[in-house]
């Protein structure tokens, strides 16, 4: 098994085409094409983490936090991020970095947030816009269904709970071709009239590549006409954040020791609030204070993430905002992607990392 099927599979369920702009993830360190010992998986890949690994064998590292996140100019052992990509390098390990591609994924960060917390009927809470993509193409009759099987098989015309998706129209079309060409139909310097179909289809924009590929390969045609656009529908099920609901109504106090115990944290910071009771929750993991009108403007109650400053606190007059610190929000990232990978992959160990690396204490 080499590090590329991995990390293939890992895209399945986190594409880094949905990572944010000022992100840095995928392969940090390694080749891809090394074949895999062990994983590792780990929510910070500090040097602590990287000791783990050599001595449990393992050269593949998983983690959430990209340990790369700024250019480094030199490679010199004076900070914590040198010193563990150093160690890195000169024993093989191949560390990956998930981030904010995870953070966006329908069944990512935050939804797992949300399950921890017991809450039902988990939603995006700010699903990604201009997302989905359409192509549209024009097809011979006799090859329709035969190209637009190929095309449902790569993923296209799959949107949320439904697959296969597509449109039709039965139209002429015509051309025409020149000295060096080669039509598949008809005679070269004669127009041709053909029959055709014209097949719209939506599909997810890392598809794209293999979509293409896909149609060049099995359309009739030499030169094959197609138009992909961008469309400024909401995607509900890939974006940031999750909204749920208890089954029952909660107090303040019994919301608070509920989320000060399923994220292990030592103290639960949060607003004074009108609130009096807690059914309806938003959650973000990591830094989420840009999230807070998205959770007022969906009628949480309550909004769990971390990293609030002194002034957010003042927002949560009709919510309740709790911050309950970053590595807690965010420590089950572990746990959902070495369950993942664990259904897949069995002919290796896969293994959560040990070592402590939530660099903020409690007293």
């Amino acid at each position: 098994m080499k590090i590329q099927e991995v990390l293939s599979y890992i895209e399945q369920l986190a594409p880094r085409h949905y990572a944010e702009d000022f992100d840095n993830t995928g392969l940090l360190t390694g080749y891809s094409q090394e074949e895999v010992k062990g994983i590792l998986v780990t929510l910070d890949c500090l040097e602590n983490v990287i000791d783990e690994a050599i001595l449990k064998k393992c050269n593949l590292i998983v983690t959430f936090h990209p340990i790369i996140f700024s250019g480094l100019k030199n490679l010199r052992p004076d900070n914590y991020v040198k010193k563990a990509v150093i160690k890195a390098i000169k024993n093989d390990i191949a560390i990956y970095a998930t981030h904010t591609a995870l953070d966006n994924a329908k069944n990512g960060v935050s939804y797992r947030m949300a399950q921890e917390l017991g809450l039902c009927d988990i939603k995006t809470l700010i699903p990604k816009k201009e997302l989905i993509k359409k192509l549209i193409t024009y097809i011979p009759h006799d090859d329709f269904e035969t190209v637009k099987e190929e095309l449902f098989k790569v993923g296209a015309g799959q949107l949320g709970n439904y697959k296969e998706c597509s449109f039709t129209i039965n139209g002429t079309g015509t051309f025409l071709g020149g000295e060096n060409s080669n039509p598949a139909i008809g005679k070269k310097g004669n127009r041709t009239t053909v029959e055709e179909k014209l097949l719209s289809i939506t599909f997810l924009p890392h598809l794209e590549s293999q979509l293409l590929k896909t149609l060049f390969k099995c359309h009739p045609y030499e030169e094959v006409a197609y138009e992909i656009t961008t469309l400024n529908n909401q995607y509900d099920h890939i974006g940031m954040g999750a909204i749920g609901e208890f089954k029952k109504d909660l107090s303040i106090n019994e919301f608070l020791k509920l989320s000060k115990e399923r994220f292990k944290t030592g103290i639960v910071r949060h607003s004074n609030s009108k609130v009096k009771k807690i059914k309806r929750v938003a959650l973000l993991g990591g830094s989420g204070a840009f999230g807070i009108k998205n959770a007022i403007q969906s009628g949480a109650d309550a909004y769990i993430t971390a990293d609030l400053k002194y002034h957010d606190f003042f927002l949560g007059d009709s919510i309740l905002l709790c911050d309950v610190g970053h590595f807690e929000s965010e420590q089950f990232t572990k746990n959902l992607l070495h369950e993942y990978l664990s259904k897949k992959f069995s002919n290796f160990a896969i293994l959560c990392a040990d070592a402590q690396t939530n660099p903020v204490n409690y007293y």
